[in-house]
């Protein structure tokens, strides 16, 4: 062997493998210092892959959590109000039976119906202003996808002189509905669904640059107008009579209860409100009918009968409501517990890819300050190897 003073190859080699000992040991630094084993997609690019999708799925899961916790919220509003509904109904049920004695005088019932009118009023302002976050709970108006209204927007009202429709809101309206307007003499407007209907009044006059809002705000329809001069209410109310709104799709809330765009549970919030015939059947009717009847003094006893029957019917329907809300709760609460499981066992899966197992990264950090130092102190020793050749100099 040769021996050399320009080219140094055992100090090259042991700088060589001096500096693969630093590059280790800067790793197991980072991994220490940071807790995890992929600080960079060149430490494990397919851990790193997979460790990011299951931190989108554990993401997901977590929100979807809370989700379906503001789920339950939003389920024990409604059937808290409907809790009282279903005390009301049971007194208005009460007075019917009551008034069904022959032994009640005139003014007797006429305490009774006062009791009851009223009775029906609060059940009507309950279920109207029941809300979650903005939202009505119990008046059939909540959806998923509403698409606004048609029909009347932008159509010429043209009795007299001509003013038309700039627009429809129907966010607070039921989903694949079709409402219907009606006139009355004096610029009265009814907006009617099913045996729901609200009147409203009509301004004196709307000039040519003037906006009116008609505004059916029981119904969550609202109808804006933009005027002409000399334009009546009596003929825009002429002109309104006939038309229709149609609301688009959608006729439950959406809870998105998973990670994936797939994971969602709809529930139907049902309408409250006296008017509504498919659940209370003609229980509005009935109230006025014995209204009626106290007003007469006559027929008393078998109106009152006759609300003691659908007053069941009335009852029926809250409770079976109710029952489909405690359904739905029980649902999101396994939901939620459900979901903690998921979102615990994905975590632990990201972490096995992603973390630092500190034990093992204390072991190849030992190893790398070890061969640190005596990558060094061989370097040392490589570098002094040629002064061996001063002694052939002398």
């Amino acid at each position: 062997m040769g021996v050399r003073i320009n080219t140094n190859i055992e100090a090259m080699n042991a700088q060589r493998n001096l500096g693969v000992t630093a590059l280790a040991f800067g790793k197991s630094v980072e991994k220490l210092s940071s807790g995890l084993r992929i600080n960079r997609a060149a430490d494990d690019s397919a851990g790193l892959a997979i460790s990011e999708k299951l931190r989108a799925q554990v993401r997901g899961l977590n929100q979807a959590q809370r989700n379906a916790q503001d789920g339950i919220s939003m389920v024990q509003t409604a059937e808290g109000a409907l809790t009282e509904v279903h005390s009301m109904l049971q007194r208005m049920r009460e007075l019917a039976v009551q008034a069904s004695n022959s032994t009640l005088s005139s003014g007797d019932a006429q305490s009774v119906n006062t009791e009851i009118t009223a009775l029906k009023a609060e059940i009507d302002r309950i279920a109207g202003s029941t809300t979650f976050n903005g939202q009505q709970l119990l008046t059939g108006a909540l959806t998923v996808a509403q698409s606004g209204g048609t029909a009347v927007t932008g159509t010429a009202l043209s009795t007299t002189t001509t003013a038309s429709v700039s627009g429809i809101s129907v966010s607070g309206a039921k989903a694949s509905t079709t409402y219907t307007l009606t006139s009355a003499a004096g610029g009265l407007v009814t907006l009617t669904e099913g045996g729901n209907s609200q009147q409203v009044q009509l301004d004196a006059t709307i000039g040519a640059d003037g906006v009116l809002v008609a505004n059916f705000s029981t119904l969550g329809v609202s109808i804006d107008i933009v005027g002409a001069a000399a334009k009546t209410m009596a003929d825009l109310a002429t002109d309104l009579a006939g038309k229709t709104i149609i609301t688009g799709s959608g006729s439950a809330a959406n809870f998105q209860i998973g990670a994936n765009a797939s994971d969602v549970l709809a529930v139907t919030f049902s309408d409250a409100r006296t008017s509504n015939t498919a659940g209370y059947s003609t229980l509005a009717a009935n109230i006025a009918s014995f209204t009626t009847a106290v007003g007469l003094g006559t027929g008393i006893i078998a109106a009152a009968q006759q609300l003691i029957t659908i007053s069941d019917t009335a009852l029926a329907f809250v409770s079976t409501t109710r029952g489909n809300y405690g359904a739905v709760q029980n649902r999101l609460e396994h939901t939620v517990a459900s979901l903690g499981v998921a979102s615990e066992n994905l975590m632990a899966s990201e972490s096995r890819i992603r973390d630092v197992d500190v034990a093992a990264e204390m072991v190849a950090l030992t190893r790398s300050q070890i061969l640190q130092q005596a990558g060094t102190a061989i370097l040392a020793q490589a570098n002094s190897a040629p002064q061996s050749i001063l002694s052939l100099l002398r």
